[in-house]
């Protein structure tokens, strides 16, 4: 894991933490405070959080998991949806046609199948819901950045 961007971003991440770790089991990682340089967390995850927790609820840009249960992937895909973001979301299975379909149902502008946070600059890149409009990158990163224009031209005057 790389360092956090900034002390800003890092001091927010960790607050995220901190609070967590007083309302929910940690699984792994948190804050190391033995690290004097530099802004580095390392893996964070927490299990069985409730849906309705601020770790669930709000994006933290930060190496955070959260890491819940289900029973049918009709609740899967109702957890995954049930926010106002949608950056990325990733589902793990051997079975490629239950990916397809969870990833069509997914709310989500990028969806990594058996991956996470792939990025390549020839993919467009970005989100839907409150994490993003348009796309970076690829194709469809660059028509962002041009002015079509339609020209229509009668030989026959």
């Amino acid at each position: 894991m790389g360092p956090i961007v900034d002390k800003l971003q890092f001091d927010r991440a960790r607050g995220f933490i901190e609070r967590a770790k007083a309302q929910h089991k940690l699984l792994t990682g948190g804050i190391d405070a033995n690290i004097t340089q530099g802004y580095f967390i390392p893996p964070t995850a927490f299990l069985d959080v409730p849906e309705d927790a601020e770790i669930v609820k709000t994006e933290i840009f930060g190496p955070v998991a959260i890491v819940n249960t289900f029973k049918t992937e009709e609740e899967a895909l109702a957890k995954a949806n049930d926010t106002e973001y949608g950056l990325f979301a990733g589902v793990f299975t051997q079975d490629i046609n239950k990916a397809m379909r969870i990833v069509a149902e997914t709310e989500s502008g990028m969806v990594g199948v058996n991956c996470m946070s792939y990025a390549s600059p020839s993919l467009p890149f970005g989100g839907a819901k409150q994490s993003g409009v348009g796309r970076e990158s690829g194709m469809d990163g660059l028509r962002g950045f041009t002015e079509p224009k339609t020209v229509y031209i009668n030989l026959n005057y």
